[in-house]
């Protein structure tokens, strides 16, 4: 038996209304000025001057760094990191979903331990913890509020970088259903379909215990019973709190048993193309599972279980094809395109984008041909 280690933020408040008392407990822990990062749309809308408004109430001074891009790039994180500096922030409160997150994460990676963030890339690279960081959420799919896990744009290479290190874990995380109300369908869709490629890949991962286990397919049973329900209405509070639940059970699968292939690829796309991530996970994860599927059918088949589909008397192949068709299914009942073709992705970036994706899975310089090709199989399948 081998030991396993389980990593999730030491405090996490879950339900309507919780906000307000995320700021009370940000009071408790001393901080004087926080470097609220978000990004521009949270910013016009008036979410961060609320958040804001309620740490000035609890004597706590804000400053607000909007430029978090969709994808969050070096030049993001360089930028958010000047301002704490000149500002002299205590503390960081990431404001939205993977996108602000991950761009906060790295500014306070960054704060605590000098360098650039692509020093870090890689597996638990930081000699000391972050500066303190406290994350509300506003989406309900990336799970970034709580996990180890930091994906930031490299514009010079066209690629995203994994940082995958217990240093970047916050403090406190916050899923308020209040905030994800009234969130464009297709954003609900590409984050909901996240979460369930978390959840997947953490179930059939060869890192997965029992814990994972358990928070993978609760997850998926709630993403399968209220995910399309979130998409059709949008001020669907219980859906949205549901979701909320969902994304978090899946952020504590895979922080702990990891992910694969479809993450891997995915990272490409986004980097290369600068494309959705959520949606990219969505088009490739029944490609990837149907590859798994030879080693990991009876897994999926309970994944088909939990989704909410009656096996019968089917065997586990069966079962695992099944699980396939009901991924296809919520994919297509939320508005998920059918294929990366119809994302702008080209066959004949397939090689560069297979080679990274394999880089990124395994930490490889020099992948093995075989494992090149049989990417390259899945990303052409996927078109």
């Amino acid at each position: 038996m081998s030991t396993t280690t389980f990593f999730i933020p030491p405090v996490n408040l879950m339900g309507a209304g919780c906000l307000a008392e995320a700021v009370s407990a940000i009071r408790g822990y001393g901080f004087r000025h926080a470097l609220i990062v978000t990004d521009a749309g949270l910013a016009r809308a008036g979410v961060a001057a609320k958040v804001a408004g309620l740490l000035a109430a609890h004597d706590i001074q804000a400053t607000v760094f909007d430029g978090a891009q969709p994808n969050p790039t070096v030049a993001n994180v360089d930028a958010g990191l000047a301002l704490l500096r000149a500002k002299g922030c205590d503390c960081v409160i990431s404001l939205g979903g993977g996108s602000p997150h991950d761009c906060a994460k790295g500014i306070a990676l960054v704060a605590a331990n000098g360098g650039r963030i692509g020093d870090y890339e890689g597996v638990d690279k930081s000699a000391r913890p972050q500066l303190p960081l406290i994350a509300i959420n506003t989406t309900a799919g990336t799970a970034s509020e709580m996990t180890r896990f930091c994906i930031i744009t490299d514009e010079a290479r066209h690629i995203k970088m994994a940082i995958v290190d217990r240093n970047v874990t916050p403090i406190l995380s916050v899923n308020d259903p209040s905030l994800m109300l009234a969130k464009p369908a297709a954003l609900t869709a590409a984050t909901g379909m996240d979460a369930l490629t978390h959840a997947v890949e953490a179930y059939v991962s060869t890192a997965a215990t029992p814990i994972t286990d358990a928070c993978a397919l609760k997850a998926v049973a709630l993403i399968a019973a209220n995910l399309r329900r979130a998409v059709a209405d949008g001020q669907d509070l219980e859906a949205r709190e549901q979701m909320a639940y969902a994304q978090f059970l899946a952020g504590m699968a895979f922080n702990n048993a990891s992910l694969g292939y479809v993450h891997a690829m995915a990272h490409q796309l986004g980097g290369f193309y600068d494309l959705p991530h959520g949606v990219c996970n969505a088009v490739l994860l029944p490609h990837v599972e149907a590859f798994n599927a030879p080693v990991a059918a009876a897994r999926l088949a309970e994944v088909a279980r939990a989704m909410g589909a009656e096996l019968g008397g089917l065997d586990e192949a069966a079962g695992a094809e099944r699980c396939l068709a009901e991924i296809r299914k919520l994919a297509a009942d939320v508005g998920i395109p059918a294929g990366l073709a119809q994302l702008g992705v080209k066959a004949g970036d397939i090689p560069t984008l297979a080679a990274n994706a394999l880089k990124d899975a395994c930490g490889l310089t020099n992948p093995r041909p075989a494992d090149q090709v049989e990417i390259e199989a899945i990303f052409r399948g996927a078109l």
